[in-house]
């Protein structure tokens, strides 16, 4: 594959997690502030807030990412936009997966201990935990900023001579990079990743076991756990495995850019755990979409009306033309 072949297929996927991500994200974020303006709001909903959050971050900052593709993953937005762009995308990203945990333990509680669940289910759990997230990523992924400015005697630059971002580190950087990424991988990776599995393997297991559940609960229960598995394997795994395979390597994986593309598919993978874990996600999608069809069905007559007024036009046009050449 060409450097051309990769860089447009990332700009293009990129701009697919855009088109598709933003409206699902913000369609979520109008109908998970509505529940949590609701008097005592489950933790659940702060979480899935926080998460919808998290997804509209790297979203908004997909944009940068995508002129940095265009141009051949060359930089010309300057050291101090480069930092910030990357302090926050990747902040984004790894505040999902203990938010996706903390879900997920919320999950296996209501269904495993349904009693002291409801007694302890204050929203104030729910804030703790979505700000340990969020204090947790944006603490590791300070990193980004740190490297980009530590001393040393030569710039981010590609074999041109282009101004690059957060690539093409010295040894120096290394030093530090690599064992934080490591770090990070651990507790910001696996560690939720366990939790997870854990947590959704034992709740689809109680709800498949019990006969009072409905088909479509037990559905929803399966197809929340594989989304979730799916974001955390696909979207989340080829990036953290770079991790790993960088630091006993001793240098930056070059193969980072296209996984880097993997964990953005987390903005439109995450609607889909919106979808199955809120009722009122579910209700505000099926407006979004009955809006949609119900659009399309009035551009539709739209067009076959235009169309057949412009025949009808076509057709009296010709019929004078007939009657001024007959002469009649």
């Amino acid at each position: 594959m060409t450097s051309d072949t990769r860089n447009l297929g990332i700009l293009i996927i990129y701009i697919i997690s855009f088109a598709i991500g933003l409206p699902a994200n913000l369609l979520a974020l109008r109908a998970f502030v509505g529940r949590v303006r609701q008097p005592h709001p489950a933790p659940i909903h702060i979480l899935l807030l926080s998460l919808t959050l998290a997804d509209l971050l790297l979203l908004l900052l997909l944009p940068f990412k995508m002129v940095e593709a265009a141009r051949d993953f060359s930089w010309p937005l300057g050291e101090i936009l480069c930092a910030l762009v990357g302090y926050g995308f990747y902040s984004g990203i790894y505040c999902s997966t203990w938010l996706l945990a903390g879900i997920s333990i919320e999950r296996y509680r209501s269904v495993a201990f349904p009693v002291q669940y409801k007694l302890s289910r204050r929203p104030l759990y729910g804030v703790i935990a979505a700000l340990v997230s969020w204090i947790l990523s944006f603490g590791h992924c300070s990193i980004v900023i740190i490297v980009q400015y530590l001393p040393t005697n030569t710039t981010m630059t590609d074999a041109n001579g282009h101004p690059v971002c957060y690539e093409n580190f010295t040894q120096e950087q290394l030093k530090v990079l690599l064992p934080v990424r490591l770090e990070l991988c651990l507790v910001l990776f696996f560690i939720p990743m366990a939790v997870t599995i854990f947590c959704y393997w034992h709740f689809v297991c109680i709800m498949l076991s019990r006969p009072q559940v409905g088909t479509q609960k037990r559905w929803r229960a399966v197809g929340l756990a594989a989304v979730t598995l799916f974001n955390f394997l696909v979207c989340f795994g080829p990036y953290n495995v770079s991790h790993v395979v960088g630091f006993f390597q001793g240098k930056s994986q070059q193969w980072r850019a296209c996984v880097v593309l993997l964990s953005a598919l987390n903005a439109c993978v995450d609607p889909l755990i919106f979808y199955f874990s809120s009722s009122a996600v579910r209700k505000a999608f099926d407006r979004g979409l009955q809006r949609l069809k119900n659009w399309g069905v009035s551009l539709s007559g739209w067009w076959r009306r235009a169309g057949g007024l412009a025949a009808e036009t076509r057709n009296g046009s010709l019929g004078m033309a007939n009657v001024s050449f007959t002469g009649q």
